[in-house]
Parts: structure tokens; C-alpha cells; sequence
């Protein structure tokens, strides 16, 4: 149940723990941002994270570039646009106040009783 929550609770910022990742000046390509969410505990497949990756590029929040790989076929290098560097900001005020109320409502002693 509790990997179940978290999954689910993932699902629903994933975005904008892909745009933060992103927010580094660097590009990234999408197995390296799978394995950096997963270095935080945020497990995630990239059945999960290439289809997200493409719709934040075609939203212009992502953009890609191919660039040779060291082994094997060319990679895909992401990095944040403008539009996306506002819609990180935007997701991070979103997170923060809905966090900040969980967090209060779960530590009310007595609320629920």
C-alpha cells in the first residue's frame, strides 16, 4: 500500500521533478534523468519518463537535441526552455502550498478521531 501511494503521488509531480532535474543549465539525456530521480528514492521507468519527456517537448517546456553516444546509437539530450523554467516555478509554488497543507492537516492531533 505505501509503495502504491507513493507511486501514485509521484505520478502526479513528475513533471515537475523532471523540469527540476533539468534546471541545471546542463542537458540531460533520459536514461540519465531516470537514474537521478532514482538516486533521490523516486523509482521511476522510462516507460514512464520518455513519454512524459516528449509531451513537456511538445508543450515547449523541453527542448532535445541528438547528440553522438560513447556506445551505441545517438542520445537524446534534454534541457529546460524559458516556458519551461516558468512552469517549474509555477509547479514548485503548486507543490509547496499543497504540501505545506498535508503536512499541517496529518499533524492536527485529534483530526480524523
Amino acid at each position: 500500500m505505501v509503495a502504491e501511494r507513493r507511486s501514485l503521488i509521484l505520478r502526479g509531480v513528475l513533471d515537475i521533478c523532471l523540469l527540476a532535474l533539468l534546471d541545471d543549465e546542463q542537458p540531460f539525456y533520459g536514461y540519465e534523468l531516470t537514474e537521478r530521480l532514482g538516486a533521490r528514492d523516486l523509482l521511476v521507468s522510462g516507460g514512464s519518463s520518455y513519454p512524459l519527456l516528449a509531451r513537456l517537448e511538445k508543450a515547449s517546456l523541453v527542448r532535445s537535441e541528438q547528440r553522438p553516444s560513447p556506445s551505441g546509437p545517438p542520445r537524446k539530450y534534454y534541457s529546460l526552455t524559458e516556458q519551461g523554467r516558468e512552469a517549474l516555478d509555477s509547479g514548485r509554488a503548486e507543490w509547496n502550498a499543497v504540501a505545506a497543507s498535508v503536512t499541517a492537516l496529518l499533524n492536527m492531533p485529534g483530526e480524523g478521531t
